[in-house]
């Protein structure tokens, strides 16, 4: 395990419960795990969206929240109201769960960022690799 001095001057008590107990960090350098994110328009389709990626087995969880984006889109800069959906889920399922998102998602682009989860609470991971299968796509 390699931890940079910036992260142990920051989180000394963490780092040093993580390393005492092996419970509240994991930094194996595996990427087993990756938080999806997407942007979609309003609430109603952003929990619609969510509940089927949950109900599909293709993301332990799905968090949404309301943020404010400012994009450029065919050459011009645009505000627009949106939701940020966070999928939790493994990483062998990254991809279906990009083509499941694609396939139910109203924006001609949708945004979809894969993040690798470099370290987290180990019983969490593990109920995000049991409540994760390898999911069936659905259509809209």
């Amino acid at each position: 395990m390699i931890l940079s001095s910036f992260t142990v001057r920051l989180f000394p008590n963490l780092v040093a419960v993580g390393l005492s107990t092996g419970m509240i960090i994991s930094m194996s350098g595996k990427k087993d795990f990756v938080i999806i994110s997407t942007t979609i328009d309003n609430a109603a389709n952003a929990g619609r969206l969510a509940e089927k990626i949950v109900q599909s087995r293709l993301a332990a969880c799905v968090q949404y929240m309301p943020i404010q984006s400012i994009y450029r889109w065919k050459g011009n800069v645009e505000k627009a109201k949106e939701y940020l959906l966070l999928s939790k889920t493994k990483a062998s399922v990254s991809d279906k769960l990009t083509a499941f998102i694609r396939k139910n998602h109203s924006y001609e682009l949708p945004e979809i960022i894969i993040s690798p989860v470099t370290g987290g609470l180990e019983k969490y991971l593990s109920w995000i690799a049991t409540e994760t299968k390898s999911g069936k796509l659905k259509s809209k």
